[in-house]
């Protein structure tokens, strides 16, 4: 068995550097913690580049796999976790151009417009893999999508579908109306109500739904070019709901028209 590679080792000190997000965007590396999530990037062909694991951590990982054996306390250097789980993966960036992402014929894509949670931003992504959406969209300011809690709160859902990063929000908008998606915006004022009968034939149509930022939703500008605004019907007193709650409302809608 090789000898575990101590935290002092130049070559972890050089991954360790992936902490940064400025880092991570000049590389196109990230870091993926804990058994499920490196088994989710093994799965994607061409995402590892390096298996890292404790000694004790081996054994969560795929038996075929490849594993350079690190010291515990190097482990706690590579693992953003409070506990490490033993196993994080060096993988490649996942994301693909806007165009790719539309490619073919799409059915249901989220586009996220300055969302700057990164809890939110990686349940979005979790529940559209849930949802059977075709693809995500990280436009305008949003969280960076390697973001360790991005990460995390995905659940390993970043690799299962296809996601984009897009700076300019609008242009999100458009490339998903070419493509054939009719853009619902996600607004407590929409003209539609989630749950009326009447809106039936617009969610069972192919759909991008726009997700605002948590505090202050969608700039009018992005808004307008939305086919339609859609609200979810609120029954109590509380002003408005999280942004993945939300998020996760609307999707499943449309899946439940899809279907």
């Amino acid at each position: 068995m090789n000898v575990p590679l101590a935290a002092g080792n130049g070559r972890l000190k050089d991954i360790r550097k992936l902490s940064r997000r400025s880092e991570r965007s000049e590389r196109r590396l990230f870091l993926v913690d804990g058994p499920k999530a490196v088994e989710g990037a093994l799965a994607l062909p061409g995402c590892v580049v390096e298996v890292f694991a404790t000694p004790a951590g081996a054994g969560l990982v795929p038996p075929s796999t490849e594993v350079t054996l690190v010291e515990d306390r190097a482990m706690a250097s590579l693992s953003d976790s409070v506990s490490p789980a033993g196993v994080v993966a060096l993988c490649r960036f996942v994301d693909r151009p806007l165009e790719h992402v539309l490619d073919g014929t799409p059915r249901l894509v989220a586009i996220c417009a300055d969302v700057r949670d990164p809890g939110n931003a990686g349940t979005v992504v979790r529940t559209a893999d849930a949802a059977g959406a075709d693809a995500v969209v990280l436009a305008g300011h949003s969280v960076d999508l390697y973001n360790p809690k991005t990460l995390r709160a995905s659940v390993g859902s970043v690799f299962h579908l296809p996601l984009a990063v897009e700076p300019d929000p609008a242009a999100a908008v458009r490339a998903a109306r070419a493509a054939g998606l009719t853009v619902l915006a996600a607004d407590g004022a929409g003209e539609l109500d989630l749950h009326d009968p009447a809106a039936a034939d617009t969610l069972a149509a192919p759909t991008a739904w726009l997700l605002g930022n948590e505090a202050w939703g969608l700039p009018e500008e992005l808004a307008a070019l939305a086919d339609h605004r859609v609200r979810i019907p609120i029954h109590g007193r509380v002003e408005s709901l999280n942004l993945s709650t939300a998020a996760a409302l609307c999707l499943y809608e449309s899946a439940r028209h899809h279907r």
